[in-house]
């Protein structure tokens, strides 16, 4: 049952406005720790930039009303699970509606690196982006959560509910194509391999 703290006025017993507000207390917790990250996994998903705040908006309310669902120390997890079914269902919506990004656009330098540092770093992210993008989505997730988001298999198989070996299988499988796509594009642009 959800309970809206704004509904919790004076006229509710004491207990119900004290677990409405525990309640509360729990969600703002669980989204001041993971929405920098369920951030950026949506964005390394592939969903553009001008639609991540959306995607992450939609795992909040999904947490708020599932709130009874997430177990205690499991909030990362869930949060992340949660976040890649949410970027999928936008992915799949995007290509129903033949949207193409912003990414084109230019974005606004750090004041605090220099121009070639700028040109290195956003030419890294490209080549990553593109990398990321061959993979099928199955992979790139797992690949995503446990080589760039620091989750363990054990967290990743709990969140997106797959076995232990699936994950396992999908993370081999995905480091072998991040390395042949990236030594490939290396090669294609004259860059080290």
């Amino acid at each position: 049952m959800q309970v809206d703290s704004l509904t919790m006025g004076v006229g509710s017993p004491p207990a119900a406005r004290a677990a409405a507000a525990s309640r509360e207390a729990r969600l703002r917790r669980i989204v001041s720790e993971n929405f920098e990250g369920a951030w950026r996994f949506a964005r390394r998903l592939g969903i553009p930039e001008c639609d991540v705040d959306d995607v992450v908006q939609e795992v909040i309310w999904v947490a708020a009303r599932r709130l009874d669902d997430i177990r205690a120390g499991s909030e990362r997890a869930f949060v992340m699970a949660t976040t890649y079914r949410v970027a999928s269902d936008a992915r799949r919506a995007r290509a129903r509606r033949n949207e193409v990004g912003d990414e084109t656009l230019v974005e606004l330098p750090d004041e605090q690196l220099r121009p070639d540092d700028l040109i290195g770093q956003r030419q890294a992210r490209e080549l990553l982006d593109r990398v990321l993008d061959s993979m099928p989505l199955e992979m790139r997730a797992v690949f995503v959560l446990y080589e760039i988001d620091g989750l363990t298999m054990a967290e990743i198989a709990e969140g997106l509910q797959l076995s232990p070996g699936t994950v396992a299988s999908r993370l081999r499988r995905a480091r072998e194509q991040f390395e042949t796509r990236l030594q490939r594009l290396q090669r294609s642009k004259g860059g080290p391999s």
